[in-house]
This record gives structure tokens, sequence and C-alpha cells, in this order.
């Protein structure tokens, strides 16, 4: 694939469920290499956004591009890890089980593991810091734990993008900051995007943010500023950031709306202000 070439390109991308908008007009380009946050409050359409990215959803209006093709074409190259990923204790599935899915390539009927099939999920876990745990049951995991068995099935099928969608629901911060540092080694070789209301992936971990509330706003860096999180979710924003470094940036009313050309392929002018600034 062309470096140059996008991995994801979105212009004038419009959705809407039963008549109402819940994406309108976004615009946006995901470069190979790049680890972006998609950040915005809940019902904003972060996860919408990137079930139009991958091809779950077709969009009522504009154009998705996934390596340059339609999604439907090449959606093998992407390891996706959704919500709502609830395992019982009473579930008799094992750490390897789950992660063996992520080798398995559709087509119906028995599928038979091979031994390059074993090795790769063994590497997997290895990546993700979870060797040793393949016997366990996935169900007597630590929540943590958990999704880390989750992004090895998602990276076992090799794939060139990572998308996760809010995978540190109900962690702990210990272990948020754990699985963060996780995936900044994973976007070494893999380009990453994960949605996100919580500000310990704005820290050091990523390196563009896209700020979700039916329209989309992208900025390089993980910049922070109350200013920006107030126009996401409209209402008052406190915030105390306890070394974790940030950057600020301009409200978005002081940039265009999305639109044509308004992503990251043609960048509104003017720097962002860096620095450090508690809030």
């Amino acid at each position: 694939m062309n470096s140059n070439q996008p991995v994801i390109s979105l212009e004038r991308v419009s959705y809407a469920y039963n008549g109402d908008a819940v994406i309108e007009d976004a615009a946006l380009c995901v470069y190979p290499g790049d680890f972006l946050a998609l950040i915005g409050p809940n019902g904003g359409g972060k996860t919408t956004l990137i079930k139009l990215m991958i091809g779950l959803l077709k969009p009522d209006a504009g154009s998705v591009r996934l390596f340059g093709e339609n999604p439907q074409r090449s959606r093998l190259m992407v390891g996706y890890v959704p919500q709502d990923r609830h395992v019982g204790a009473g579930v008799p599935v094992s750490v390897l089980d789950v992660v063996l899915m992520g080798r398995m390539r559709g087509g119906g009927g028995l599928y038979r593991y091979s031994a390059d099939d074993r090795r790769a999920a063994s590497q997997v876990l290895e990546e993700v810091g979870m060797a040793g745990f393949e016997k366990r049951p996935v169900g007597h995991l630590s929540g943590g734990q958990r999704q880390r068995v989750f992004v090895a099935r998602a990276l076992a099928s090799e794939p060139k993008l990572l998308v996760l969608d809010e995978p540190m629901a109900n962690v702990d911060p210990k272990g948020q900051a754990e699985f963060y540092e996780m995936l900044k080694n994973i976007n070494s070789h893999c380009t990453i995007v994960t949605a996100s209301h919580d500000i310990m992936v704005l820290s050091s971990f990523v390196k563009t943010v896209g700020c979700v509330n039916r329209s989309v706003h992208m900025h390089d860096g993980p910049h922070l500023s109350r200013e920006t999180f107030e126009s996401v979710y409209h209402c008052p924003v406190e915030m105390i950031a306890h070394g974790i470094p940030h950057r600020v940036f301009p409200p978005h009313e002081n940039a265009p709306a999305a639109g044509p050309g308004r992503d990251r392929c043609q960048q509104p002018k003017g720097p962002c202000a860096e620095g450090s600034k508690k809030i």
C-alpha cells in the first residue's frame, strides 16, 4: 500500500437512524501508522462512525474508502474489537479458543486450525501480555485481561488496521494506562482507530484526535482544552489532569465545519497552540 494513500477516507458522509441524523457531512482521512482517538459524548455518533469506516453500515450520503476501496472489499484487512463483549463465568471457552476465532476466514463448514494458526495465536497472546493464559476460561479473567484477549483475537488475522470501540469501559485507571501502553506498542506495526470518552486515551498514546458529536472535527496531536471539550459535550467541563502530558488547541468555533476538504487531507490554516496547561 502507498504510504501516501489514506487507510480510511470519508467525504461528506451522513447517516441517520429512523430519520434522526447521527453523522452529518463528516470528512476525514486516516493515514498508515496513525493512532486516531475518536472522542465525544455517549450517543454522539462514535460507534456509528466506526461502523461506517469499516463497512458495517452504508452511508446515506457521501463516500467511504477503506484502503482505497469499497469497505466491503477490504474489510478482511481490519481487526475489529466491538462493544458488548461480555462473557459469563460459566461459558466453557478458553483464551486460546477465543484468539483462534480470529484465524477463521469464513466460508462456512467446519474449520480445522492449523499449526500456523496456533503459532499465530501464541504470538499475539505474547504481544498483548497474555502468554500463559491459553487454557484459562475467558469468563474468569478480569475486565482488562478480557480486553487484551479480544485485541489478540483481532490481531490474529494479521490486520493492517485495528479498530476498537470503547475498549476501556469498566476498566480501572491503572488497567487503562497499561492497556493504552500496549496499544502504543502495537501501533508500531498497525494503524489504530479507537473510540473513547476517557481522557486517558488523549495523553501521550495517540497521534490524532477526532471530536465526534454528529459532526466531526479532526485535530493533529493529543490536544486537550476546556473550550474544546465544552464545544463537543455542550456543557461546562472541569478538567483535572495529574501527570498526563497534553497540548491545547482552539475551540471548534474557530475552525470551519466538516465538509469537502475539511479533513486531515486539507487542514485548516493556523497552527495549534502548544504547551502544558492545567484547567
